[in-house]
């Protein structure tokens, strides 16, 4: 009897059976990583000054399920500010952010330059939020 898996099954089997929780590391440069974010999180800037706040997210494949990195120091938290947003070229604003958010936000497009890897951002729209229904309107 043959037995066919689906395309799900076969991915699910090798995630599954490639991919680890995350191990407990305590090395001096993890250790190191943990107190350099634990600072930036804590940093307590003015409140009212929208330009400093910051939301640490993590990112990447990590942020999904442990994969071993390449570079088994490197860190992928990633910081943005609360009063700041990247969409790409042409794409349309948001109307709903999350509650993180400030109540205005400045959206800028991507723009691919001629650095592999790098790009330029271009503001393009002051979002303003809503007070009867929390959804954002656009102004460029």
């Amino acid at each position: 009897m043959s037995c066919e898996l689906s395309s799900d099954d076969i991915v699910t089997e090798f995630l599954l059976s490639t991919c680890q929780l995350c191990p407990a590391s305590r090395s001096q440069h993890t250790v190191e990583a943990a107190v350099q974010c634990g600072k930036f999180a804590m940093a307590r800037p003015d409140e009212d000054d929208t330009d400093v706040a910051f939301i640490l997210l993590t990112t990447g494949s990590v942020a999904e399920f442990y994969i071993e990195p390449i570079l088994p120091h490197v860190s992928v938290i990633m910081a943005h500010l609360k009063a700041q947003l990247a969409i790409p070229r042409e794409h349309p604003p948001p109307t709903q952010l999350p509650d993180e958010f400030h109540s205005y936000v400045r959206v800028h497009e991507i723009i691919d330059s001629h650095l592999p890897g790098y790009v330029y951002l271009e503001l393009r729209y002051l979002l303003t939020q809503c007070s009867d229904d929390d959804n954002y309107n656009a102004i460029e």
